[in-house]
């Protein structure tokens, strides 16, 4: 990948998720992870919040945050890195969409980037609509603007709110 290795570091914000198996054991371990990576650095992570599923309801209620960190490394390179943590949690990739997992890591923003490949879109896609990523991510960046979509103020006023409580535990 031409991008695997930037000079700079850039602001990123990743979606963290889980609902199978110890959920608070595994959003500590990830954030972990996060911050060990050498090319990342300045890792801060919102409140945690359980959430109804988004997709089939016969499945355990989700537990979400937000994290932001620097990173060295491109977009493809940081997505890589994320689904190397999901795999070291136990992640299984069968094409199941809003199925339960063990570790779901979503790459939300890369600085100010738009991207568009095969492999990657940036800002993530459901970014502006998804209340389990706009509340843990307004508590990190109120005002950030999120190319295409608006700021974050702005698309969590637009957002239902139900369906997710914030929790007292944090990492």
């Amino acid at each position: 990948m031409p991008d695997t290795i930037m000079t700079d570091t850039v602001l990123s914000y990743i979606g963290l998720g889980c609902n199978l198996g110890d959920r608070m054991t595994t959003m500590a371990s990830a954030v972990r992870a996060l911050e060990n990576h050498h090319q990342c650095s300045n890792v801060v992570v919102s409140s945690f919040y359980e959430t109804d599923p988004m997709g089939p309801q016969d499945q355990p209620d989700y537990l979400n945050a937000v994290a932001s960190l620097r990173t060295e490394l491109g977009a493809h390179a940081l997505l890589e890195a994320l689904q190397s943590i999901e795999l070291g949690h136990g992640r299984e990739r069968d094409g199941t969409r809003w199925g339960a997992r063990t570790l779901d890591l979503d790459l939300l923003m890369f600085g100010d980037s738009v991207i568009s490949t095969p492999t990657l879109t940036v800002p993530h896609p459901g970014v502006a609509e998804r209340s389990f990523v706009l509340l843990p991510l307004s508590e990190l960046a109120p005002d950030l603007i999120i190319p295409q979509y608006g700021s974050v103020t702005e698309l969590l006023s637009r957002c239902r709110q139900f369906g997710i409580r914030r929790l007292d535990s944090t990492v």
